[in-house]
């Protein structure tokens, strides 16, 4: 039987989270890997790429992978409840629950990171622990068949890890061969602490108007769960 792999796609999605896995993924001899949402029809991606979902949540199989990308229409997700309900579905029978940048708060959301390590973007790193969360600051992150991703491009690293756990190491070398994966970037500004000042600014400013949106949303849920627990007190 081939190896099932979902991606959720959804509406102003960050499409280098979703396509530098699938790239990845469908690299996999034999394995099947679907785009998934609430519908079939066409979306947008957050920077106006259109991706077509393949299978519906009714229309999904059991998946050995379920991975979860982030980006600015992660905020929509937050509280809602048909996505979270598919994604804690799925993950209780997946092998692996995965997810890069910000699809981590997804999870976080549908009550899968309490007491687990995990990352995710930098900029969004102060939320996991809200969820009960254990942040750590690392490309990719391994807590069992939890992996979770930092930022965008650590999707790929997180994706060929996961190849090597699916199958095996030789595998996901052949991969990162096929695609010339060997990044040498021009610049020195990957993260906050090798960007400089002016930079690191500029990109909190681009960010800000979505945090501030994610911030109050997910004061509001760790709140409601908050008064959950101790009304069950």
């Amino acid at each position: 039987m081939s190896l099932q792999i979902g991606i959720l796609v959804f509406p102003a999605v960050q499409q280098l989270d979703l396509t530098g896995p699938y790239e990845i993924f469908a690299s996999i001899p034999g394995a099947s890997v679907h785009l998934i949402w609430k519908e079939r029809a066409a979306l947008l991606s957050s920077t106006g790429l259109a991706l077509t979902p393949t299978r519906t949540f009714e229309e999904t199989p059991s998946l050995d992978v379920l991975c979860i990308p982030g980006g600015a229409g992660v905020n929509a997700l937050l509280g809602d409840e048909d996505v979270l309900d598919f994604v804690r579905e799925k993950a209780a029978g997946a092998k692996y629950v995965t997810s890069v940048c910000t699809g981590a708060l997804v999870l976080a959301a549908a009550g899968l990171l309490e007491g687990r390590r995990a990352t995710t973007h930098w900029h969004a790193h102060d939320f996991l622990e809200k969820f009960g969360a254990v942040p750590v600051h690392r490309r990719v992150v391994r807590d069992g068949n939890l992996i979770t991703a930092g930022g965008v491009t650590a999707g790929i690293d997180f994706a060929l890890t996961v190849v090597a756990e699916l199958v095996d190491q030789s595998l996901a070398e052949a991969i990162q061969l096929s695609l010339e994966y060997d990044p040498q970037p021009p610049y020195e500004a990957g993260t906050p602490e090798k960007a400089s000042p002016d930079v690191v600014a500029a990109v909190k400013r681009r960010l800000a108007p979505s945090r501030m949106e994610r911030e109050a949303l997910i004061d509001r849920i760790s709140g409601t769960k908050a008064r959950a627990l101790k009304h069950s007190d």
